[in-house]
């Protein structure tokens, strides 16, 4: 059952987010099997308290598992650094219904 990760980030060095974790992120999504479907800044708040959060990003996966592998993995805990101190993030993840 496919899955799909949804991610809003408060990036405050765009410049620095994207040539570190951006450009680091990328291939490691697709080395465990998940795509990125969007990956956009802009996002406008409609209702809740992410203000400032326009920054969002959805990936899919063949499942949660898989997903799941990537965002335990030590290869991804290192890249996260990347972003520590230039962005905040929420992170949601969930399966496609059957």
């Amino acid at each position: 059952m496919a899955a799909f990760m949804m991610i809003a980030c408060k990036i405050h060095d765009r410049d620095k987010f994207r040539a570190g974790y951006g450009q680091a992120v990328a291939p490691l999504v697709a080395q465990y099997g998940g795509e990125y479907l969007i990956v956009a800044p802009g996002a406008e708040l409609l209702e809740g308290t992410l203000e400032g959060y326009a920054s969002v990003a959805i990936s899919k996966w063949p499942d949660k598992a898989s997903a799941k592998k990537f965002w335990d993995s030590p290869e991804y805990a290192e890249v996260k650094k990347l972003r520590e101190g230039i962005a905040e993030a929420e992170v949601l993840l969930v399966e496609a219904p059957a």
